[in-house]
């Protein structure tokens, strides 16, 4: 991008000049009968010199709440002094969307697992290769939303390689408490993004099937932080969040499960600060006759629960993240009201 003079965003089949903003719907497949399968993107250009970002969500086509989060920057927010481009996808998975299913319908395929895609493969890697190429690639950085699958609910967070020095001020910019620093599974967005020079984070919040208010405010608050961060907008500043926990990628796998079948009653909330050997949950049979309890290895924060009270042994019940103990002393203090 020059110093001096913006340019006009190019994708396959068109371009947005300086200025101008377009609404387009992008042909990425097609169904059984030859209809298209179309994307829907909005692209914003402004007048001055800046950055080029995209935001996305629903990849996975029943989360919800990051859809109106890029919606409304979007369509509701004042543009007029934007320096640099906002490539906004607010349903990327649109069968999945139709569907209301997580994955691709018809090929059952998680297309976070299919990037960046190819167009000579998979259906599924088609229609990645067609947003990756046109939407992702030309960028200079991406937030991608996400939420829990069924069944379960996050607190809002952020996945990302903070390795990366580039990931690193994203996620920080965006202002959340909680950053899991991992690369991602091969195939997802932000790690094959990242690796393709587009620094990407993951942002998590919620659950499926839902608008939550208070999250897509949330989202938009981080989406504010980061553009004021990176200069495309000026009119906000960057967000600190009064606390924040950055924790190694193997915290992603610091779900704990099930050991037996049952019903579950759960005794926290997600976002919870749990103390080590404090009872999270108890799983009984019908008769009640039999009672297991889950307790907490270490003292952390709840960052994930499940929400299905009806488990298999090996069924994942809370995502548990450690927390040192002046992290642990910011977060009571700010609960309290001390902050």
């Amino acid at each position: 991008m020059s110093d001096s003079e913006a340019e006009a965003f190019t994708y396959n089949g068109g371009s947005v000049a300086p200025g101008e903003s377009a609404n387009i719907r992008y042909s990425v497949s097609e169904t059984y009968l030859g209809d298209s399968v179309r994307v829907p993107v909005t692209i914003v250009n402004g007048e001055r010199p800046g950055p080029t970002a995209f935001l996305s969500a629903a990849i996975h086509g029943d989360e919800l709440n990051g859809i109106e989060v890029v919606r409304e920057v979007a369509n509701e927010w004042d543009h007029s002094g934007l320096r640099g481009t906002v490539v906004c996808m607010p349903v990327v998975n649109v069968p999945g969307f139709l569907a209301q299913q997580r994955y691709l319908p018809i090929y059952d395929r998680d297309l976070n697992r299919s990037f960046p895609g190819s167009e000579n493969s998979t259906s599924s890697k088609r229609i990645a290769h067609r947003i990756f190429e046109n939407f992702v690639v030309p960028c200079d950085f991406g937030l991608d939303f996400h939420t829990s699958t069924r069944g379960r609910t996050n607190m809002l967070h952020v996945r990302g390689d903070t390795e990366n020095e580039e990931v690193r001020r994203l996620a920080n910019a965006f202002g959340s408490n909680v950053v899991i620093s991992s690369d991602g599974p091969s195939g997802t967005l932000r790690r094959e993004a990242t690796e393709h020079g587009v620094p990407t984070i993951t942002i998590e919040m919620g659950k499926a099937h839902e608008f939550q208010r208070h999250f897509i405010d949330r989202g938009l608050e981080g989406v504010t932080s980061v553009f004021a961060e990176f200069g495309l907008h000026d009119t906000a500043a960057v967000r600190w969040p009064g606390w924040r926990t950055v924790v190694n990628g193997s915290a992603e796998k610091t779900w704990l499960r099930a050991d037996t079948g049952g019903m579950v009653e759960m005794r926290f909330s997600r976002g919870s600060l749990v103390q080590e050997g404090e009872t999270i949950c108890t799983i009984t049979n019908p008769f009640e006759t039999e009672t297991n309890e889950v307790t907490a290895p270490f003292t952390g924060l709840l960052v994930g629960i499940l929400q299905n009270p009806l488990v298999y042994p090996g069924n994942p019940i809370c995502h548990l993240v450690e927390l040192d103990p002046e992290t642990q002393s910011a977060l009571e203090r700010e609960r309290e009201g001390r902050v």
